[in-house]
């Protein structure tokens, strides 16, 4: 493999492809360098560490690894940059269909699609891993930074995300899931838990995105989540306006969301310092609020409602006072005044009426929020008709979920 200094890399690269223009060429030794990598991935085997040296290195296509047991090792997530700004084929900039993989200190950038996905894979670990698109955010950027699908032992550590049009991290419809001390920023999401039963996320940082942190349910997709705790994280100042595709799910989300929380069952939500998300710090809603409800063909069977919500131990500060959305500001504005501004809870009020008994849902379906923190019930089903500051009807608990637990953390 050739070995540049980063100097002269960023030189090779700088002004290859113009903002809006069409991609440029590779230089020869960026070809070089591309096939001897390309040919790497396609011959790994179980055993197989792939090093990335340090430098700038300009690909123009996706990398596919279809290769159980292999690892791909850089130096450093500042160091082993894999710029894909000049990619022709892909979309992705790294795509894996493999188990017992793991990826560290490495970064990618630029790529036309998602940065790194991952499908249907077993026992993954990313580590120092950065996915950036360095123009900021656009909604022409990629959809997806770490992205693993339908996987199972999942661990996600020291990583970051930047500049996602949907979401920076996202792990979707997957098992037994560990993401921790990562680093998200202007992205739509910060951190998007998706479809999943069984997922940590701790000791996160997560600030200048639309939404911090999601855990979402989903129709017509393979599997429903549930069990999710969101623990000792930062979920801090994301009010970045919406910057997602059309017709996104996350195009719902509003800017200035610290913690949400859509149509999943079973989520604790302790010991975060949650501040400065100027729609809500927490958002507990149902696919009832969401603009995409009235899509055709929702399967009956999804359940649309978020049960089971435990918060707690939180430490809260600002926030609420700017929301996002007409209606929302109108509401803030007649609830609080022009200066006021929403409790830290916001729940839209959706809730299984044929599930009811003297207005409240079974006890291990309700949504309980302690430590005295108001909880403003905007009574979405009735268009905010009715909306109300309320503690009491909160005040209750439920019992603690499971560590998840992975082989190979």
């Amino acid at each position: 493999m050739r070995k540049l200094s980063t100097v002269i890399l960023l030189a090779l690269v700088a002004g290859c492809a113009k903002e809006g223009g069409s991609p440029q060429a590779l230089t020869a030794d960026d070809l070089a360098f591309q096939k001897t990598l390309q040919e790497e991935f396609l011959d790994a085997k179980p055993g197989t560490v792939i090093e990335i040296p340090a430098g700038l290195h300009a690909l123009d296509r996706v990398l596919t690894l279809r290769a159980n047991g292999v690892t791909i090792r850089g130096v450093g997530s500042g160091k082993s940059i894999l710029s894909f700004k000049n990619e022709v084929s892909g979309p992705e900039g790294m795509l894996v269909y493999a188990n017992d993989f793991t990826l560290e200190h490495v970064a990618i950038e630029d790529s036309k699609g998602d940065g790194l996905k991952i499908n249907d894979g077993e026992n993954i670990t990313i580590r120092d891993v950065r996915v950036e698109w360095t123009g900021g955010p656009k909604t022409t950027n990629g959809a997806y930074g770490i992205y693993p699908v339908r996987s199972k032992n999942i661990l996600i550590e020291d990583s970051a995300a930047i500049g996602a049009s949907d979401a920076g991290i996202y792990v979707g419809q997957s098992h037994n899931v560990i993401v921790r001390r990562n680093r998200a920023e202007k992205n739509v999401a910060g951190i998007e838990i998706e479809n999943t039963i069984g997922a940590d996320v701790y000791e996160n940082t997560a600030t200048g995105n639309t939404g911090g942190i999601l855990v979402f349910n989903m129709p017509n997709l393979a599997q429903a989540g549930e069990s999710t705790r969101v623990f000792h994280n930062k979920s801090l100042a994301n009010n970045l306006d919406n910057f997602a595709a059309k017709g996104a799910a996350v195009a719902s989300v509003p800017a200035g969301s610290g913690v949400v929380i859509n149509s999943n069952p079973k989520v604790e939500i302790f010991d975060n310092d949650i501040a400065d998300n100027q729609t809500a710090n927490v958002i507990i809603s149902s696919y009832f609020s969401t603009n995409y409800y009235n899509r055709p063909g929702v399967d009956p069977k999804y359940d649309p409602y978020p049960r089971a919500i435990y918060v707690y131990g939180n430490r809260f500060h600002g926030g609420g006072d700017s929301p996002d959305g007409v209606e929302l500001k109108a509401l803030k504005v007649s609830m609080f005044g022009l200066n006021g501004h929403f409790p830290d809870v916001l729940w839209d009020g959706y809730q299984d009426s044929k599930n009811l008994v003297n207005g409240l849902p079974p006890a291990a379906e309700r949504i309980c929020v302690q430590n005295g923190v108001e909880v403003l019930n905007a009574d979405g089903p009735d268009k905010y008709s009715h909306p109300k500051v309320d503690t009491a009807s909160f005040q209750c608990e439920l019992p603690k979920l499971a560590a998840i637990e992975l082989p190979n953390s």
